[in-house]
């Protein structure tokens, strides 16, 4: 009887849920799409990628992909458990499909930046990188999508972001790092 009745009541927030995702995607469309800010917003989904692709380290592609597949994936977990325990807000909506989210973040800014600091002075200490990374990330970039209101911190603590910078930097790190790449087509331990 228990289960029925929170089927039912399932069923009634994501009627809710689709009425207030039409909502986001009447305001995208009336009031965003004509603002700088919006094609800001897209602009920072597109163009990271594009620089990216021309001046990454090409024999290590698959290791950067891997390591920026890693980042999307946490950063996206981190960012929902944030979101529903209302620690912060996007109030800028790029795409109505994830209206909660900031996209751009999570599948272009945080990504393309890992994967260029790692590939970027390689040989340099990743204590001391993780941290100009993550400075630059929390201190720099957060502060200026508040300023900007991509990103409404609520009672969040810039130092907060600089900590999941560095953990998500050093995730990326650890997947480059590891030394059981090899191609499929390789058989092992025969001669």
């Amino acid at each position: 009887m228990a289960f029925e009745k929170g089927l039912s009541k399932s069923e009634q927030a994501y009627e809710q849920y689709t009425n207030i995702s039409s909502v986001f995607a009447e305001i995208v469309k009336d009031e965003f799409i004509t603002t700088w800010q919006w094609w800001a917003g897209l602009a920072l989904f597109i163009i990271p990628w594009l620089i990216w692709f021309k001046y990454r380290k090409k024999d290590s592609t698959g290791r950067l992909l891997l390591a920026g597949l890693l980042v999307i994936i946490l950063s996206l977990i981190i960012d929902l458990a944030a979101l529903s325990l209302g620690l912060w807000t996007y109030p800028m909506i790029i795409i109505p499909l994830a209206p909660f989210l900031f996209l751009p973040y999570h599948f272009s800014l945080a990504p393309v930046g890992i994967m260029f600091a790692l590939q970027i002075k390689p040989e340099m200490n990743s204590l001391l990188k993780g941290i100009l990374f993550s400075a630059i990330g929390a201190f720099g970039g957060m502060n200026f999508f508040n300023a900007i209101d991509f990103y409404d911190p609520k009672n969040w603590s810039t130092l907060y972001d600089f900590v999941i910078f560095l953990t998500l930097y050093y995730c990326g790190y650890w997947i480059t790092k590891m030394e059981s790449f090899q191609g499929l087509e390789k058989e092992t331990g025969k001669k």
